[in-house]
């Protein structure tokens, strides 16, 4: 291993090399958010004179431990939680060595919008600059002082983050051997819905030329009804007026602890169904969803897990034991015809035990339905569902939200992720799948072409399983 400096805008940067891989760790993209600058807009860093150290990582946005997964180990998902420092808007960049001109890939965490970071093991981008890509993470602003709706501060805090990080990328990139007009973001999760919500938002116009959302939602934004929901709750956990002036007062240790008692909350309108089920009280919170909106003419990737409602059902037990008041509790929170819904699913599930369809309905409502609309409004996107099924919860955690992140990332070798508790399970998961995944969204980065044909050629998708076929999409039309 041996070390290697870089220029940047803000100063050099010394990073190291490892078979034929830089990495950098923690590089700052805009100034720590401190005090009242917690509810602003991203500001520019300072700077910084001589050599910074970028071989070792850095702080994280602040953040609650993340459980509720029961038996399932999902820690390589979140990471390390809440590593102390005011410098998290960071990025990590892996390169090529002696890269020049490479496809860019910017990778946007999820985590509920309230936990995740760069340190994430699954965000190791090694495999990326193994073949030939330039691959960057980002911190961003979490929970409160990232998507709290405030009044007095500017709405959408996160989401200024990932474009003040795309603006670096822009301005920075090539140093580190990439091509800064050829940039793929792509997002996971409540990254994925971030990375939507870009596509429709003017200021990170001709910041990126493509787009890949896994498991995101294109109508998963609050709307601002909805978020001041959540601002209320919070303003009265807390006893402050619920402004920019009345949170800036609490320290951060503070809002981290009162964000785990906000879940649950019933944001439900006359008009709106909350996109995210209760199961985070926060969110990008826009006016239009962005599946309902002018959408940026950049390539566009989308898809889901074929089980994504299995993360939150399998590890607590509640997969076996729903009932038909589950089932139908959960209809009702997400649709104006709860009978009719349930009646279309069991119609295209015969024999499906009462979990199954929980599942189902769950993880169309979060993340499926809304991709699919993305794709649709988009009208020439790429779709792509993940089918393989994780023998992990005695074999009932299948193909749930996040099980495609090893592929993805090609990462099926990471011991933290193999184990009857772990998100691969005790088996061995296939390597060719990793391949041909990671291949896959490679090729999109460098060409805008992952491999199969558009969604809108008689809809038609890619079904990544142990034997990948391209297929027709399953019909949604009951939304």
């Amino acid at each position: 291993m041996s070390d290697i400096t870089v220029a940047t805008t803000g100063g050099t940067v010394r990073g190291s090399t490892h078979d034929g891989v830089r990495r950098f760790l923690s590089i700052p993209y805009a100034a720590p958010p401190r005090g009242s600058g917690r509810f602003a807009a991203p500001g520019p860093h300072p700077g910084w004179s001589g050599i910074r150290d970028a071989t070792r990582p850095g702080p994280t946005a602040p953040q609650p431990n993340r459980g509720g997964f029961a038996t399932l180990d999902m820690s390589p998902f979140f990471g390390p939680g809440w590593v102390r420092g005011e410098e998290f808007l960071t990025v990590n960049v892996w390169s090529p060595h002696a890269a020049d001109g490479r496809p860019v890939m910017v990778f946007v965490h999820g985590g509920g919008f309230i936990s995740g970071s760069t340190r994430s093991p699954l965000a190791d981008g090694t495999a990326f600059a193994r073949d030939d890509v330039v691959l960057v993470t980002l911190n961003y602003r979490l929970g409160i002082t990232g998507f709290l709706d405030v009044a007095g501060a500017p709405r959408n805090r996160g989401l200024l983050d990932v474009i003040a990080a795309l603006r670096w990328v822009r301005d920075n990139i090539e140093a580190f051997g990439g091509d800064p007009g050829n940039v793929t973001l792509f997002g996971q999760s409540a990254g994925a819905t971030l990375v939507a919500a870009l596509l429709a938002t003017a200021e990170a116009t001709g910041l990126f030329r493509r787009a890949i959302v896994q498991s995101g939602n294109g109508l998963g934004a609050f709307s601002p009804d909805q978020a001041a929901v959540v601002t209320r709750a919070a303003a009265a956990a807390l006893g402050v007026e619920p402004t920019a002036a009345g949170f800036s007062a609490v320290p951060d240790e503070r809002l981290v602890e009162i964000m785990p008692g906000l879940t649950g909350l019933d944001l439900r309108t006359a008009g709106e169904f909350d996109p995210l089920v209760g199961l985070t009280p926060f969110d990008v919170v826009l006016e239009r969803q962005p599946a309902e909106s002018d959408l940026a003419e950049v390539d566009l990737l989308v898809g889901s897990t074929a089980e994504e409602g299995n993360l939150y059902l399998a590890p607590q037990g509640s997969l076996a034991a729903s009932t038909a008041a589950d089932v139908r509790e959960l209809a009702a929170r997400v649709h104006r015809d709860p009978d009719a819904l349930i009646a279309a699913y069991r119609a295209q599930r015969p024999g499906a035990g009462h979990g199954e369809l929980r599942s189902a309905i769950l993880g169309d409502a979060m993340f499926t339905v809304g991709g699919r609309r993305l794709a649709e409004a988009h009208g020439n996107a790429h779709v792509y569902e993940f089918g393989w099924r994780s023998s992990a919860v005695d074999g009932q955690l299948g193909a749930a939200h996040s099980v495609e992140l090893p592929f993805v990332f090609d990462l099926l070798d990471l011991p933290v992720l193999r184990g009857p508790q772990a998100l691969l399970g005790a088996g061995e998961p296939p390597a060719a799948l990793a391949k041909e995944m990671h291949g896959a969204w490679v090729s999109f980065a460098a060409t805008g072409d992952p491999g199969w044909p558009r969604f809108g050629t008689g809809n038609r998708l890619r079904r990544f399983d142990a034997v990948s076929e391209n297929t027709t999409a399953r019909d949604l039309s009951m939304w």
